[in-house]
């Protein structure tokens, strides 16, 4: 299946998976990469969120960019890369989480500091652990906490179990679900959600809109988000940091309305994998892209140790 082509400004390369497209991107200097020299630093490889794309790392590829090799990727259903029907390939964190190391080992194809912000959080560990030879850290960014997964559900009263079940239900029959995500794609629908996710409302641009807003106009978008408003199923953040390869720093706006940064702290910083919580003063749910200057800083201080 070939992948959204239409939609290449930030994504402009292509690599084949499992016989699909998938957008990327790369900047920064070849001559950085890891070539066996003690002292040579890891690639850097950044996974988006839900719905988001390699655009919403515009703000952070160039500045990294100026300390080794960057790459960052859309995820298989997302942005540039081809969207499959969920019947021909699943949309979990186990697709995902190999799509990903498929790609350090395939494209990058040395060490890498996965980077993943909200769902790409949990991607970035979920591939750590399937390609561990590769990948040196993790770099958790406003983690998603998967309230919604099967086990957390059961902290849930009873009623709003039933609610949630209810609701993604109702989202499994396509009529349904292609009228309510006909509302929440519409850029005046996403400028509403992002006024809630973001504290700095002046990041929220005509070319962030677009960002989230044009791959959501392909044909089987809609399947896509049926598939994962429906998911409850594999890993918890939790059980990945249990058993992840390597070290994982957390970083967390302190404003998450989505993910709230007491909840992360609660239960990120009991694993030993966790060596630093940092949180971001004033910041939501993306704060690579609401306050870059601070996160950049943050990244480019935490990968000067491979020098």
């Amino acid at each position: 299946m070939v992948a959204n082509t239409d939609y290449c400004r930030f994504a402009d390369r292509f690599w084949v998976w499992r016989g699909y497209q998938i957008g990327y991107c790369v900047d920064g200097c070849p001559s950085t990469q890891y070539s066996g020299a003690a002292h040579s630093k890891p690639a850097v490889l950044l996974i988006h969120g839900f719905g988001a794309s390699v655009g919403h790392w515009r703000k952070n590829i160039p500045v990294l960019a100026q300390m080794g090799r960057v790459y960052a990727i859309d995820l298989v259903g997302f942005g540039s890369s081809a969207q499959p029907h969920p019947s021909e390939l699943p949309y979990t964190f186990e697709t995902w989480g190999q799509q990903v190391a498929d790609f350090v080992r395939e494209v990058i194809g040395d060490r890498v500091v996965l980077v993943g912000n909200s769902i790409g959080a949990v991607v970035a560990m979920q591939a750590a652990i399937y390609a561990p030879e590769l990948v040196t850290q993790t770099i958790l960014i406003n983690c998603s906490l998967r309230l919604l997964q099967e086990q957390n559900q059961l902290d849930l009263p009873w009623w709003r179990r039933l609610g949630v079940k209810t609701v993604q239900n109702i989202l499994g029959v396509r009529a349904i679900a292609k009228l309510f995500f006909d509302q929440v794609r519409k850029p005046s629908s996403v400028r509403q959600i992002l006024a809630q996710a973001y504290v700095h409302k002046e990041a929220i641009t005509d070319e962030l809109v677009e960002i989230l807003t044009r791959p959501a106009n392909n044909p089987n978008a809609v399947d896509v988000f049926m598939a994962f408003v429906r998911y409850s199923q594999g890993p918890r953040p939790e059980d990945l940091l249990a058993i992840l390869p390597c070290e994982a720093i957390v970083l967390w706006g302190d404003r998450d309305p989505w993910e709230p940064i007491e909840l992360g702290r609660q239960s990120f910083t009991k694993f030993r994998s966790v060596k630093q919580f940092i949180d971001i003063a004033n910041a939501g749910h993306c704060p690579q892209d609401e306050v870059p200057e601070i996160v950049n800083k943050i990244l480019l201080d935490l990968l000067d140790r491979y020098s």
